[in-house]
């Protein structure tokens, strides 16, 4: 793993060009040094500026990850969205969304030689899995936190790249659609149980476990090699 930095990388706002508008717009973070890229995809009603994604992604960042936390919709779709709810269940536009900006990082001059992880979040995950499955060789490793990776529907059995899901003990729905989730994958995977942690992981030190577990999981995607929020 990378040493930690101690000090914080400037975040450079960028624009992923997407075939049904003019862009969607991320702020991109690459700490000197970095190897790889983690593409973090929010949940429903949410935005790349979540305080729980950025929370996950300083701990990336400070131990030598880029990280692009991206707005899969644009701001007329945002606007739309906040009245009528109309995109943010739309999984094959988000996942469209996601592919979009796996393919933009691999033009990026800085980032086309990285590799890629995807942290996805509630709707947001399932994205990710769809993005996944239909860019094999770019993604290394995927995070799922409190994800709706079931609506990523069929993708899942053709996704190849190592997955994490991270779900709180006291969300029993979301638990419960992982867990019918990861019996549907293929590629290797872990489930992780953060006791006592609901949906938004807000109680004391739940974000915390779901940072370091990420962290650990881009590292070093392998279940027998895992070591949960060490």
């Amino acid at each position: 793993m990378t040493p930690n930095r101690l000090t914080e990388t400037p975040a450079t706002t960028v624009r992923v060009p997407v075939v049904e508008a003019a862009g969607i717009v991320g702020d991109l973070v690459l700490p000197d040094g970095a190897r790889s890229v983690v593409v973090f995809a929010h949940g429903t009603g949410s935005s790349r500026h979540s305080p729980r994604n950025r929370a996950v992604a300083r701990t990336l960042q400070r131990a030598g990850f880029g990280t692009l936390l991206l707005d899969l919709l644009t701001e007329r779709e945002e606007a739309v969205d906040d009245a009528t709810s109309e995109f943010r269940f739309d999984i094959h536009l988000l996942g469209r969304r996601m592919i979009d900006a796996v393919d933009w990082l691999a033009e990026y001059p800085q980032t086309q030689s990285m590799p890629l992880g995807l942290f996805g979040a509630s709707t947001g995950a399932a994205a990710a899995l769809i993005a996944a499955a239909e860019r094999p060789d770019r993604i290394s490793a995927i995070v799922s936190r409190g994800g709706r990776v079931d609506l990523a529907s069929d993708a899942v059995g053709r996704v190849h790249a190592p997955v994490l899901l991270i779900v709180g003990g006291h969300d029993p729905q979301v638990l419960k659609l992982n867990r019918e989730t990861a019996a549907r994958l293929s590629a290797p995977h872990r489930l992780e149980v953060i006791p006592g942690a609901t949906h938004l992981f807000a109680e004391n030190n739940a974000l915390e476990t779901v940072a370091r577990s990420a962290r650990d999981w881009f590292a070093h995607p392998d279940p027998e090699l895992f070591h949960a929020g060490g």
